[in-house]
């Protein structure tokens, strides 16, 4: 297994890769059609070696969507679009080449959109997605700044629930009534939640990040900028995008969403 940071992907701006990302997922969005999303599949899978990830850290972060999509698809065969031949016919559950077709699209599309993502995203940090937002893209500093800060704090809130649940197991008070454990735990943890936001919110504030952008000129202590690597990315991205919506046109595949 890899670390992430050590990709090189995680030397390519943030920026770049959100829109990457973006770029992907709007072209598969425009169509519902196995034939792009099994063409930008297949091409993501033969350039993802270059990303340098381990095998079991992509398959880890990608596995649950992976599970999500093949429920869809079953249940797409089973109560789909009836088209074509039908296969299987018993009330409501009706197996047709329409069905099979639309499930095996969804399929194709779902890990399509979702493999280049958490690739990219994986190897993204919060910090540098946010020093992207607000130098390049030019976003209001104290959305970004706030937004990184409460992701910055998903962490603690998972590492408070475990030591409540540790603690409430070591006084004896763990071993019944899950639901009202569960809502007292989560009691706890919204008040708790609350207080360390009121004192982060006071922390920043002390620090200037209340000011007017008008009045002070914000300084960054992390440079943002895009470089030659950053649009290479983008460019594969595109190339991906165009060829899948190429080859669904000139099987004739493609049917555009807005028709369905």
């Amino acid at each position: 297994m890899i670390d992430a940071r050590h990709s090189p992907l995680a030397g390519v701006n943030a920026l770049a890769k959100l829109v990457a990302t973006l770029m992907l997922g709007i072209a598969l969005m425009l169509s519902i059609d196995p034939v792009s999303a099994g063409v930008s599949l297949v091409l993501t899978l033969a350039v993802l070696p270059f990303a340098r990830l381990g095998v079991a850290d992509v398959w880890r972060r990608t596995w649950p969507i992976a599970a999500a999509a093949a429920v869809a698809s079953v249940a797409t065969v089973l109560y789909g679009r009836p088209a074509g031949q039908m296969y299987v016919e018993w009330g409501i559950l009706r197996i047709s080449d329409g069905s099979i077709d639309l499930a095996l699209a969804i399929l194709l599309r779902v890990l399509a959109i979702a493999l280049p993502a958490v690739v990219l995203l994986s190897t993204t940090d919060p910090t540098d997605l946010a020093d992207a937002l607000g130098q390049i893209v030019k976003l209001p500093a104290r959305f970004v700044l706030g937004a990184l800060a409460g992701l910055r704090l998903v962490g603690l809130l998972i590492s408070d629930w475990r030591e409540m649940s540790l603690a409430r197991r070591a006084r004896g008070v763990a071993d019944h009534g899950r639901l009202r454990r569960f809502l007292g735990m989560a009691f706890a943890l919204f008040v708790l939640a609350i207080r360390r936001g009121t004192h982060l919110a006071t922390a920043m504030e002390a620090r200037g990040f209340g000011a007017d952008p008008r009045e002070v000129r914000r300084t960054w202590a992390r440079p943002s900028v895009l470089r030659l690597r950053d649009g290479a990315l983008v460019l594969l991205a595109a190339v991906i995008a165009a060829v899948s919506i190429a080859a669904a046109i000139a099987t004739g595949a493609w049917t555009f969403i807005l028709t369905l």
